[in-house]
């Protein structure tokens, strides 16, 4: 009975380490989520500008560029994951990716081949594991991704929107993260944001509806549209990226508090048992003893006939 008491106490502080571990990591993914909520909410008055003027030359002028004009039978297609570096994070990388993999699908049954870039190393092994082929994969910033990551993921998808498909270009741009709602919620989303839909453009910049201005542009709308599209898909992938981020703390959180109460639970099941242990220990002792006492009593009784 001593050794299953001492198995229940060993139990009981592995159980107690395990909770202590898990409820730091809740905190520490609690004071993270306020610190992407804040980027989130300071990248915003930039990328509505930005698209504000995309939407600007985009309708103030008939130049057909290939970054707003729609192939006419797309082939390839370009499809950027976004997941995280780290685990313990719930459903969160495993819900982006099956959200991927139904975008795969359905753009396959279109009849277009899809090359995947992957942020992320959950995305990259999960890949890599099933050997799929990978165009560019980035990894080690997801949980504080800054704008200089996000240009270096926007680079090579730029050169491939802009490459000829014979060439191993792409016709379109996809994009799938988790987007940041409440800190309950977080929703996987894919969106496509090559070539530009111009009602899309001006609903996200909250100018659908608003009469724009008319511009000359200098030296000619072709090039504004040259500089100012890349810096739209650098901004655009860099609130998806603030936005995972939110949404990988907020997921770490809730995993954490839940393994934290059920830490808590399992150590009260346990203490239960080990008092019950314990008490059917202290009971075994009591009969011994009395056993004992009955016997010796027994035995003198006898002698002193």
């Amino acid at each position: 009975m001593g050794a299953q008491l001492r198995v229940y106490k060993r139990r009981i502080q592995a159980v107690t380490a395990t909770k202590k571990i898990t409820k730091a990591m809740e905190m520490i993914a609690a004071s993270r989520i306020v610190k992407a909520q804040r980027k989130v909410a300071a990248s915003m008055p930039y990328a509505n500008e930005l698209t504000r003027a995309v939407t600007a030359v985009a309708t103030g002028s008939t130049t057909k560029h290939a970054l707003t004009t729609e192939a006419e039978a797309p082939t390839r297609a370009a499809v950027l994951l976004i997941t995280s570096d780290r685990g313990l994070a719930g459903g969160y990388s495993s819900n982006a990716i099956k959200a991927a993999e139904r975008l795969r699908e359905r753009l396959s049954s279109e009849g277009k081949e899809v090359d995947t870039y992957i942020v992320g190393r959950k995305g990259v092994a999960y890949y890599g594991f099933r050997e799929r082929k990978i165009a560019q994969s980035w990894t080690g910033f997801t949980d504080s991704p800054s704008y200089g990551d996000a240009k270096n993921v926007a680079a090579p998808l730029i050169e491939a929107i802009q490459t000829e498909t014979a060439e191993g270009g792409v016709d379109e741009l996809h994009i799938v993260f988790t987007e940041f709602v409440s800190m309950m919620t977080q929703n996987p989303v894919s969106n496509r944001m090559l070539p530009l839909s111009l009602d899309q453009v001006a609903e996200e910049g909250g100018a659908k509806g608003e009469i724009l201005p008319l511009f000359d542009f200098e030296p000619s709308a072709e090039d504004v549209l040259d500089a100012l599209l890349p810096r739209y898909v650098e901004s655009r992938i860099y609130n998806a990226l603030l936005q995972a981020a939110a949404s990988e703390h907020a997921a770490r959180r809730r995993a954490m508090k839940s393994a934290t109460d059920n830490a808590g639970d399992l150590i009260k099941s346990l203490s239960r048992l080990a008092n019950a242990a314990r008490q059917a220990e202290i009971t075994q002792e009591i009969s011994e003893i009395v056993g004992g006492a009955s016997a010796l009593a027994d035995a003198t009784a006898g002698s002193d006939k």
